[in-house]
């Protein structure tokens, strides 16, 4: 079973609102997932984003691959250099 961490989109029509989950990469956008790691709200300014750090350290070492914008989202709050150091370290 590959995992993935990707958006799933909530909120109404124009008014967007993600949560990161991860989920199987065989599982539809808005399906079945298995557990959240966090939120992403692009409405606001700036973006608000909220993510448990050790949940997504946890997925990430496990071998789950991020989604381009979650990657990005991950690298701009430090989650990703913080992995690198730590596979890096061994």
């Amino acid at each position: 079973m590959a995992v993935k961490l990707r958006l799933k989109r909530m909120g109404k029509k124009g008014a967007p609102f993600y949560r990161i989950v991860a989920a199987d990469s065989r599982s539809p956008r808005d399906g079945r997932f298995i557990e959240t790691i966090g939120t992403y709200d692009p409405m606001t300014d700036p973006a608000q984003i909220k993510v448990d750090a050790e949940l997504a350290m946890k997925w990430l070492k496990n071998g789950a691959q991020p989604s381009d914008t979650v990657r990005n989202i991950l690298s701009k709050e430090g989650i990703m250099k913080r992995l690198h150091e730590e596979k890096n370290a061994k």
